[in-house]
């Protein structure tokens, strides 16, 4: 076997091979021989027909799939001689010329061919010690847990519909379909077939619900609306709006207190436990948002510590699976990119670089684990399989039937927890100051991070 490289410019590769015939025709005849033990051919017992008659019938197929096993077993151990990863699966040309080829599967040429390959940049580590993380830390306040377990009151202790001639007062809960405009545009997120909205709870934006009391089933109402100037949409933040509302359908509370007998139908002891539930729950979901906004600028810290060419082809094929996503988007809202306030090659520069930013985050991610021994434990895998398949009730089984048969979407569920153990060991290290801050504002920083780089789940 001969191998010269041809090409050795930055990440790119590509060698000149060439597999001599005898070391074909070894392989041939060792695959001829497998296919004597097998044959079973009129006239002859089997395992008794002459080598020289299989080749006759089999020679050139035989000699196809020995050129094809030749083939990768070469470039796999050229790429481990030349302690070179592949990015991916590497490209082979081989000879155009038919007549070539057939001296090489009738035994009698070496076969030579190209072998065009990215390799996986080395990533060296940046120093992981001290990174500067901010963690937000919100304090529940009672108020909100009072309004909280009003919520979760109001939504079970029922609602009757309040009939054709229902009036809408607070408390109640109504079906709504409405248009909101803006300078007489429709705008994205503003329109709504059936919305469900429970007047008083403060939902929807400050005045909103206030100028539906009153109205009667079926009634439509221009209301009149300013969002908040710090509303967490930059495009609507301090905008007058206005909304065509229509009222869908009135459905009144049903009487009730909230009592230990109301608590104890939800399965809890008493009031007292009940609040304590709630605000167990709410700081669960409050820290989950908090681990977001570290996660964020853990992954921020690691993209500014390591700049470094990537593979085009593992970045090309991250941009086709955005883009694809990105089209389907644009298509099924109808949109342009000009109503976006973008243009398309705007829109691709910057998907390019998410998918660029992506790729080399997969990299130095995977590096970090390899370096300090982070592993996804089976029970860790299971979990992730269980979480997976809960998301989907009533197809469980399904589901879990999918990926059972398909290892590889089996193996992507590995990768989220993977990355994630990654990010909890650079927190663990990292020099971070608590901030206390409200909801809202906690809100806003995540809102911040999507807007700043959309998309961001890896892969």
């Amino acid at each position: 076997m001969q191998v010269t490289e041809t090409l050795n410019e930055g990440l790119k590769r590509k060698l000149s091979v060439t597999i001599p015939a005898t070391d074909l025709n070894t392989r041939l005849n060792a695959k001829l021989e497998e296919l004597k033990g097998q044959a079973n051919i009129k006239g002859f017992r089997p395992g008794k027909v002459p080598l020289a008659h299989i080749k006759k019938m089999y020679g050139r197929s035989a000699m196809s799939e020995v050129m094809t096993d030749a083939i990768n077993a070469t470039v796999s151990e050229t790429l481990d001689e030349r302690k070179e990863r592949a990015a991916a699966q590497p490209k082979v040309d081989l000879p155009d010329d038919q007549a070539v080829i057939n001296e090489v599967l009738d035994g009698n040429a070496d076969l030579a061919f190209e072998v065009e390959y990215e390799v996986l940049p080395p990533v060296s580590l940046m120093n992981l010690d001290g990174i500067k993380l901010v963690k937000p830390v919100i304090d529940i306040t009672d108020e909100e847990v009072t309004a909280e377990v009003n919520r979760v009151f109001a939504q079970n202790r029922g609602y009757t519909d309040k009939g054709d001639e229902g009036v809408v007062e607070t408390g109640d809960r109504l079906g709504l379909s409405f248009v909101g405009k803006i300078d007489g545009e429709a705008f994205d997120g503003g329109t709504s077939d059936h919305a469900h909205l429970t007047v008083g709870t403060g939902e929807f934006i400050p005045g909103f619900e206030e100028q539906l009391v009153g109205m009667k089933k079926g009634e439509t109402r221009e209301i009149e609306v300013t969002f908040p100037a710090d509303y967490q949409s930059a495009e609507l933040a301090g905008k007058k709006a206005q909304f065509e509302v229509n009222v869908l359908h009135i459905d009144g509370p049903n009487t009730g207190e909230l009592n230990d007998e109301f608590a104890q139908r939800l399965g809890v002891e008493n009031v007292e436990a009940m609040r304590a539930a709630v605000k167990t729950q709410m700081e669960a979901a409050l820290g989950t948002m908090s681990r977001q906004h570290m996660k964020r600028q853990i992954l921020d810290a690691l993209d500014e510590g390591h700049k470094f060419d990537v593979p085009a082809q593992l970045v090309d094929a991250e941009f086709a699976t955005i883009w694809q996503r990105v089209e389907h988007e644009v298509q099924s809202h109808g949109k342009s990119f000009e109503d976006e306030g973008t243009t398309e090659e705007a829109a691709r520069a910057q998907y390019k670089a998410i998918a660029e930013r992506r790729v080399r985050l997969g990299l130095v991610v995977a590096e970090i684990g390899n370096q300090n021994e982070v592993n996804v434990t089976e029970e860790e895998h299971q979990q992730a399989l269980i979480a997976e398949v809960r998301r989907f009730p009533g197809q469980e089984q399904q589901v879990y039937d999918y990926y059972r048969k398909n290892t590889q979407a089996l193996a992507g569920l590995r990768a989220p927890v993977f990355e994630n153990k990654v990010v909890d060991f650079v927190a663990d290290k990292g020099d971070i100051t608590e901030t206390k801050m409200s909801r809202e504002e906690l809100a806003k920083l995540i809102q911040a991070d999507e807007d700043d780089v959309p998309e961001e789940h890896h892969h």
